[in-house]
C-alpha cells in the first residue's frame, strides 16, 4: 500500500510542477492555489510512504515519478522537444526506479 501512496504523491508532484507553469510567476490566483494544494497533498502523501518505506529509496522515486511524468506533459502540453537522447534519459530514470522497488523490502 505504501508503494501506491508513494506512486500517487509522484503524481501530484507532477500536477504541482505543470502547475507552476500554468501560476504565470504565481499571478493568477487560481493556479496558484491549485498548484499550493497539489504540492502539500504530495508532500503529506510522500511523509505517509516514508513511515515504512526507506527514506532514500522512496525520496528517489517520488522524485523520479515527479520527473519522469513532468517530461511526458511538458512534451504533451507545451510542446517540448522529444529526441532519443530526452527519452533514452526518461528510460534511464524508470530502469531506475523499478531497480530502487526490487531492491527494497
Amino acid at each position: 500500500m505504501n508503494w501506491f501512496i508513494l506512486v500517487l504523491a509522484g503524481l501530484f508532484e507532477v500536477g504541482w510542477a505543470i502547475g507552476l507553469k500554468y501560476t504565470e510567476g504565481f499571478t493568477r490566483p487560481l493556479a496558484t492555489t491549485a498548484t499550493v494544494i497539489a504540492m502539500a497533498i504530495s508532500l503529506g502523501l510522500l511523509g505517509i510512504a516514508m513511515k515504512s518505506l526507506p527514506v532514500g529509496t522512496a525520496y528517489a522515486v517520488w522524485v523520479g515519478v515527479g520527473a519522469v511524468g513532468t517530461v511526458i506533459l511538458g512534451i504533451v502540453l507545451f510542446n517540448e522537444p522529444l529526441n532519443a537522447l530526452r527519452v533514452g534519459s526518461v528510460v534511464l530514470i524508470v530502469i531506475g526506479l523499478v531497480g530502487l522497488k526490487l531492491a527494497s523490502p
